[in-house]
């Protein structure tokens, strides 16, 4: 299969997205971006890596911290970035990164607004993962080897987080249906169902568009 689609993943903590979208990554033959996105985006901007894994969809509002921290910091040029706090500049330069992956085509990003910083293009299907909170926690308490209570905790807090970093620097809100184009439960559709259906969409979308040209 081929896509000219560049697919942007939001997901809850344990409901499966990033493997989902591994899996779409395969069938179409397009590379994913998860992590790897923080390691170009340090390397382009010059702000030292570990300081994009602190960040990482983890918004601070710690003034201290981002002072502390900004010594850190280098790359861009100009008073008014100078002299924003550190947790902007490194989402800015992960929101240029993203584009400029973008720019590279078809692709799959997984997390940290990309859905926000693509946008204003037309190739982007936006979609975000969420599951029932049981199916999580026995996927979570599996995968790291936790208690169930223990599990059920990291997904609450990881998520509160994902949920304060979209909704601090979007105009959106985490995990809201009007917030993407396509929104699945992987707890009843699976990996594999999932990532299929999302194909399908994706397919299906490109199919209209050809017509329509």
């Amino acid at each position: 299969m081929k896509t000219n689609t560049i697919i942007t993943i939001g997901r809850q903590y344990g409901s499966a997205g990033r493997e989902i979208g591994y899996k779409i990554a395969e069938d179409f033959g397009i590379k994913l971006y998860d992590k790897e996105m923080l390691a170009r985006a340090a390397k382009e901007s010059g702000i030292c890596e570990e300081i994009f894994e602190t960040h990482d969809e983890k918004p601070t509002n710690s003034f201290l911290y981002s002072l502390v921290m900004d010594t850190y910091s280098m790359g861009y040029a100009g008073s008014a970035y100078n002299d924003m706090p550190l947790n902007h500049k490194v989402f800015l330069a992960q929101f240029d990164t993203i584009k400029k992956i973008a720019d590279e085509g078809p692709c799959i990003l997984v997390g940290r607004c990309a859905d926000y910083a693509l946008e204003s293009y037309d190739n982007v299907v936006s979609v975000f993962i969420h599951a029932d909170l049981e199916a999580r926690i026995s996927r979570i308490s599996r995968i790291y080897d936790l208690p169930a209570n223990k599990a059920k905790d990291r997904i609450v807090k990881t998520d509160k987080k994902r949920a304060s970093y979209y909704n601090y620097y979007t105009n959106k809100r985490w995990g809201d249906a009007d917030s993407y184009e396509l929104c699945l439960n992987s707890s009843k559709l699976g990996i594999e169902g999932a990532a299929k259906a999302i194909e399908q969409y994706v397919l299906f979308k490109e199919g209209i568009s050809d017509k329509q040209i």
